[in-house]
Parts: C-alpha cells; sequence; structure tokens
C-alpha cells in the first residue's frame, strides 16, 4: 500500500497540472449535470417492516387523492377576554382567513371550516381551521408558505389570538450558515497550525472542490435514485470534515519530510505513502459506518448513509492525488516564513540540515512523556471523567420531538398549547385507525365495534369513526388520547390498542391498524432501538478487523473500540444532562427540555466512530511506524505524539468548531446533533486518543503490538506504517531521491 501511494504521489507531483486539470473539469462536470437536472421530488419518509407504514399504505390504495403524506396546517384562534369564537364578529374574520387560503395556493388540497368539522371548543373559545395540501412539507413552495403566515398576521390584526402550527408553517432549516462558521474557524486553526496561509488554503481548497463534486453529483441523480432534497445533509457535512483531515495529514507529513532535507517531489512521495495509508484506511472505517446505516432498513437513511460514504470516497481520493499535485504548485510556502528563512540560511551556510536546530520539545513530545511516567493516573482520570459524564445516560428517553418540545416563544408552540388548552392534552396528537374490512362479512359494523372497543380503553379520551371509503371495504377511525402526543400513556395505549386489534380480527375479520404521526414516531424511535446493537456490531466489528489488518496487533483495535464506546457513551450522557434534564440549557441554546431524538444514539456511532478512527489510525500509525523501525514501545509511543499529537489537534479542533456552528441554528433538533457531535469529538480526542490511548500502550509495552503468528502468516502485509518502502528506498541506486527510482512509476 505505502509503496503504491509513494509513486502515486511522485506521478501527482510531476504531473501536477494533468492532475488538477482533471479535479477542476470533474468539478464543472457535476456542476454542470447539477444545475441541468430537475428539480428533485421528495421521495417520502417510510419505515418498512412498521404497523404505521403498513397503514399508510392502506391509506394510499383504498383512499387515493386523500394526500395521507402531505402537509398539513393548523390555524388556532383564541378569543378575547368575554368573548367566543362564535359570535358573529369573530365567526366572520374566520371564514374571510378560510377563502383567503382557498385562493392562497394551488399546492392546496383542503381547508376545513371549522363550524362545520366541529373543530370549535366546548367553551366555544378556541377554534382552529386543518389545512392540507398535496405534497409533502419538503416540496411546499416559499409562495405557499408566506400566504399561510400573511394570512395568520392579517387574522391577528382583528383583535383575535391567531397562531400557526403543523409541518408547513415550520421554518426551513439552513446549514448554509453553520458551514461558513466551519470553514471560517477551520481556516483560523489551520492558520495556526502551519503558520502558513498556502498550507493553510490547500486542506480548505481540496475539501471544498470534493464536496462540491459530492453534493453535485447527489443533486445531478437526485431523481434518477430517488435521493430527495435531504440527502445530502450529512454528505456535506461529513464530506467538509474528513476532507479538511484528510488533507492536513498529508500536508503536515509533507512539510516533515521537507525538513528531513528530502526534495519536494521525494517528500510528496513520503508524505502520500505514508500518511496518504492511514488516511485511505482512516476513510475505510468511515465509510463502513455510514454504509452501515442501512441496517437500520429505513430508507432515508441508508441514502443519506451511502451519499455521505460517496463523498468519503472523493475527498480521500482528492488526498492522495489533488494534494500531492497541489504541494508541487505550492513549493516551499507550505512552510512558514521564520522556517522558509532558516532553510536559505542553512543552504547558504552549507549546514547539513536545513531544518531550525531547537533543544525545547514540542508540546506533543513533554505531554507523552507526562503520561508515560504516569500512565495508571492518567487512565484511571480519564476512564472515571468519561465514566461520570456517561451517568445520565442511565435516564435516557428517546422520541422524536413535536410541536411541544418548540420553544415557548414561537408560534407553532403558542398553537400547540391553545390546542391543548382548549380540546385536551392529546389533540396534538389523535392516531389513526385504519380498519381493513375487506375479509369482514360486514365492514360497517366492524369500524362501529373496532370503535367501541377502542373507546372502552383507558387513556382514551374521544373516538370518531369516520365514513368507509368508496369501495366500502375499508374505514377509519380517529383516537385522541387522554394524554399529549410524547408521554408514555400514549405510548403505552397505542400498544394497546394494537393488542386489542388481534382479538378485533379474530372476532370480526377485520385488519386494524394504527398510524398517524404519534404512532410513527414510537415506531421510528422503536425501529432505532433495535438496530443499534446489530448497527454497533457490525461497524464496530469490521472496524476491528480493519485496524488489525492495519496495525497487526489484536489489543490496540480492541482498545480503539472500547475507547471509542466510552467517549460515546459519555457523549450521549452530556446530551441527556443538557437537552433532556435541562442543565446548563441557557448556555446552549435549549428553551424546552425533552426526549432525546430517536436518531441520536445511531447517528452519533455513525459519524463518531469515523472521525473517532481517523484520529486513532493518524496517530497509532505513526507509533507503530516508529516500532518496527526499532524504537522500544515508549519511545515509539514519543514518536507518535512528537509528529501527530499537533496535527490531531487541530484536526479535532477543527471538526468541534464545525459542528458547534449548528448550535445556534435556532432549530432543537440541529442544535442537539451539532452539540452532540462537538461534545463527542472533544471527549474522544482529547481524552481517549490523547490521554488513555497512550497511558494504555505504555502498560502493556510490547504486548501492544502482538498479534499470534498463525495470524500473522494469514494476514496480507498492507505496509500502512512504510516499512517495505523504506527498504525500497534504502536500497535504491543512489538513494532515494535518485532519478532512477522513477523509472519504476
Amino acid at each position: 500500500m505505502a509503496t503504491f501511494l509513494y509513486k502515486l504521489g511522485r506521478f501527482a507531483f510531476r504531473r501536477r497540472r494533468f492532475v488538477a486539470l482533471i479535479w477542476v473539469a470533474l468539478l464543472v462536470l457535476a456542476g454542470v449535470a447539477a444545475s441541468s437536472a430537475s428539480t428533485p421530488k421528495d421521495p417520502g419518509f417510510a419505515l418498512p417492516g412498521t404497523e404505521s407504514q403498513q397503514a399508510f399504505d392502506v391509506l394510499e390504495e383504498r383512499f387515493p387523492g386523500a394526500s395521507a403524506d402531505g402537509a398539513t396546517a393548523r390555524i388556532v384562534f383564541k378569543a378575547p377576554d368575554g368573548q367566543k369564537m362564535t359570535d358573529p364578529a369573530n365567526k366572520t374574520e374566520v371564514n374571510k382567513v378560510v377563502a383567503d387560503l382557498k385562493a392562497g395556493s394551488d399546492q392546496i388540497a383542503s381547508v376545513a371550516d371549522p363550524y362545520t368539522a366541529g373543530a370549535v371548543s366546548k367553551d366555544a373559545g378556541t377554534a382552529y381551521v386543518s389545512v392540507s395540501y398535496k405534497v409533502s412539507g419538503m416540496e411546499l413552495t416559499d409562495e405557499t408558505r408566506d400566504a399561510l403566515t400573511k394570512t395568520g398576521e392579517k387574522a391577528r390584526d382583528t383583535g383575535l389570538t391567531v397562531e400557526i402550527g403543523g409541518d408547513a408553517a415550520a421554518a426551513e432549516v439552513d446549514p448554509s450558515s453553520a458551514e461558513v462558521i466551519g470553514i471560517v474557524i477551520a481556516a483560523i486553526v489551520l492558520a495556526i497550525t502551519f503558520g502558513s496561509l498556502i498550507a493553510a488554503g490547500l486542506p480548505l481548497l481540496t475539501a471544498i472542490i470534493g464536496v462540491g463534486i459530492g453534493i453535485s453529483s447527489i443533486t445531478a441523480l437526485a431523481n434518477v435514485f430517488d435521493l430527495g432534497t435531504t440527502t445530502g445533509t450529512l454528505a456535506m457535512m461529513i464530506g467538509l470534515a474528513v476532507g479538511i483531515d484528510y488533507a492536513l495529514f498529508i500536508v503536515s507529513r509533507y512539510r516533515a519530510e521537507l525538513l528531513e532535507g528530502h526534495s519536494r517531489e521525494e517528500a510528496a512521495g513520503r508524505a502520500t505513502g505514508t500518511a496518504g495509508s492511514a488516511v485511505v484506511f482512516a476513510g475505510l472505517t468511515v465509510v463502513i459506518a455510514l454504509v452501515g446505516l442501512a441496517v437500520v432498513n429505513i430508507p432515508m437513511l441508508s441514502k443519506m448513509g451511502f451519499a455521505a460514504a460517496g463523498t468519503v470516497v472523493i475527498a480521500v481520493i482528492i488526498a492522495i492525488t489533488l494534494i500531492p499535485a497541489l504541494l508541487g504548485f505550492a513549493g516551499e510556502k507550505v512552510l512558514g516564513r521564520k522556517v522558509r528563512k532558516a532553510r536559505k540560511e542553512a543552504k547558504l551556510s552549507g549546514h547539513q540540515s536545513p531544518e531550525p536546530v531547537s533543544g525545547k520539545p514540542n508540546m506533543g513530545t513533554r505531554w507523552a512523556r507526562f503520561v508515560l511516567r504516569r500512565p495508571i493516573a492518567v487512565l484511571l482520570v480519564g476512564v472515571v471523567g468519561l465514566g461520570i459524564a456517561a451517568v445520565p445516560v442511565g435516564s435516557l428517553q428517546l422520541g422524536l420531538p413535536d410541536e411541544g418540545s418548540s420553544a415557548p416563544s414561537s408560534s407553532p408552540r403558542k398553537a400547540y398549547d391553545l390546542l391543548s388548552d382548549g380540546f385536551g392534552p392529546g389533540f396534538n396528537g389523535p392516531l389513526t385507525l385504519v380498519v381493513d374490512a375487506k375479509k369482514s362479512e360486514n365492514p360497517k359494523a366492524a369500524v362501529d365495534e373496532v370503535a367501541e372497543r377502542i373507546g372502552k380503553l383507558d387513556g382514551v379520551a374521544v373516538v370518531i369513526p369516520a365514513p368507509l371509503n368508496e369501495a366500502g371495504d375499508t374505514g377509519l377511525v380517529t383516537v385522541v388520547p387522554k394524554d399529549r402526543p410524547s408521554s408514555v400513556k400514549t405510548e403505552n395505549l397505542v400498544h394497546d390498542i394494537r393488542d386489542s386489534g388481534k382479538d378485533i380480527t379474530s372476532d370480526t375479520g377485520a385488519k386494524v391498524l394504527v398510524t398517524g404521526t404519534t404512532a410513527l414516531n414510537i415506531d421510528f424511535s422503536q425501529k432505532m432501538n433495535d438496530a443499534l446493537v446489530p448497527y454497533l456490531a457490525l461497524v464496530v466489528g469490521l472496524a476491528f478487523l480493519l485496524l488489525v489488518l492495519v496495525f497487526r496487533s489484536i489489543l490496540v483495535p480492541l482498545k480503539a473500540a472500547l475507547g471509542f464506546l466510552l467517549s460515546v457513551l459519555a457523549a450521549l450522557g452530556a446530551v441527556v444532562a443538557v437537552f433532556q434534564w435541562g442543565w446548563l440549557g441557557e448556555l446552549f441554546n435549549v428553551e424546552q427540555p425533552g426526549p432525546i431524538m430517536s436518531m441520536m444514539p445511531i447517528f452519533m456511532v455513525g459519524v463518531v466512530f469515523g472521525l473517532a478512527m481517523d484520529y486513532e489510525v493518524f496517530l497509532v500509525t505513526r507509533m507503530r511506524e516508529a516500532y518496527v523501525h526499532g524504537e522500544r514501545p515508549g519511545e515509539a509511543v514519543v514518536t507518535g505524539f512528537k509528529h501527530g499529537a499537533r496535527v490531531v489537534t487541530a484536526a479535532a479542533a477543527i471538526m468541534v468548531g464545525v459542528f458547534a456552528g449548528f448550535i445556534g441554528s435556532g432549530e432543537q433538533m440541529v442544535t442537539m446533533i451539532g452539540f452532540g457531535l462537538a461534545i463527542a469529538v472533544i471527549f474522544d480526542a482529547f481524552v481517549v486518543r490523547m490521554a488513555i490511548v497512550p497511558a494504555v500502550l505504555a502498560l502493556l509495552g510490547h504486548k501492544a503490538w502482538w498479534l499470534p503468528r498463525w495470524l500473522d502468516r494469514a494476514l496480507p502485509n498492507v505496509d500502512v506504517e512504510g516499512e517495505q518502502l523504506q527498504k525500497q528506498l534504502a536500497h535504491a541506486p543512489g538513494g532515494p531521491d535518485d532519478d532512477r527510482e522513477l523509472a519504476r512509476v
């Protein structure tokens, strides 16, 4: 591996104009393809294998044109004190709103008059207008959203309290501002790390090119593969993160090779052969984590994982081809001004070593020596500290956020509260029972039987049967729970209804399926819970085998996997403490504590595992490289930190900055993801990789690199640390920089 990448790096360096032209052409082609592609359609949200999805499928088949997955909105009216919504003046204003909505957009499927639909509270103080759309919330145009908002603002001028809820009223989150913040932070960190604007600019440039090609390709292929408009979100975030990291690793190694006295072309080849090998295998671990999302069997997540994995592959290929090419253009300007000046003076004075002499070890060396002196203390502090941070995981409550978890000052939350006060807490999460009575002798009697039996269950506030479909073989029953949608009692009610449905089927022949947003959220959470252990086993298992191949060790990969699990648990504990318990909520823009988003554990496992293995591979491969070249275990740890600690620290700081940029988004789901990923990187990079890893290696000594002989013989030697490359270069005629070595490319 290292030898092949060494040759590839030298080739890219020599043919830099050709290589750069290819990547520019690919970027242009992808951009043209994306711009000429039609607007991607929303593929919808599906949960294969769940009862909610079965019910939705029956609805689409038996009730054509009902727009079961279409967006909805509710405009809620509250009469002033002393008035009622049934007063003639207020009734007139509501009717105006209904008329304005019907004429406001051709995407509207129906608008329900509250006075004929029974949407007025018992005390007549509250009423609401239900709006159904022909398309999903992702496909609503800005004009349709604006019409809804302006209608509500116009109604407020009459003196009524008017609030708007529903997914049609949800504000779209634009991640571009967070990405810009991340790029700015990355630029600052890179400039400080390298002391050169050229060196800082290369990782940013190549990351942007990679993300540009990846996102443009996703856009161009969106309709071909039914990707939708949100598939590229994860790809953009991960592509930017790993693109900067991988380029940073290779540029840093190139600078080190230059300072050791190698020619620019030789330095590019060596950097690509060594750091490039680490990049390839680090990229493979990220790809495994992302492709593994298919285990969850949720099409949306699977597509997001595959799209992001494709962007990671692009980032790896760019790192091992375009970076060496750009290094050829940059020359020695990748070094800081002081270093270039010292090299020039050294050459003029005839010194053999162009690297400035300094007797003071760098921070990474000093830290590694500190850990080696006190490995047990460092290990205990790290493990106990992360263990304490992980304690809140014991009270983890998963769910999908609804409008009840929105900021109290937002219009959707106010609409939610008005409906709860006027109609009951469960009104915001009604359950839809689809009664498939095709096999029943009397479909109408079967639907009535369902309504009667379900109405007797604990936790049911209201049962509202609806007329059968045109074919007369399917009915709908709306069930309003007594408790709020996200409560445990409502979840238990859903399970009770499903259990009762089994008895109803045996008695009447009718099949009862429970769906609706509340039931869908419950099924989604359950599906994510069921998939977590298989997903974790698959990702960690495959990555463990890959790391065994890379490090040729059993204990090093095992330590890497256990350290990752510890950091993820600690990060989830921090998420629970902040977003579920409300600790430091004001600091992190948490206005309403509540359940943790159902996909958060799997999402964190997938994303953080990939990034954690990046740091593990880059840091420990340098140690492995030193060890196989003859250094003692403790010396190898110090060498790894001497050359890798600064780079890993910079990479982690960049990632923390990128993810932290999402905390101020104003949308709690996005804020939670940004906080969770940022704190996970902090725990994993600075506690696990920088403290626990060297402490464990110090305690293990030579045993850390032990591998059974039979396994050593069975495994192919991928030569990540460049041992075979070093031997070839050492025996090359005229030394490693001899031009005759190039003939082997």
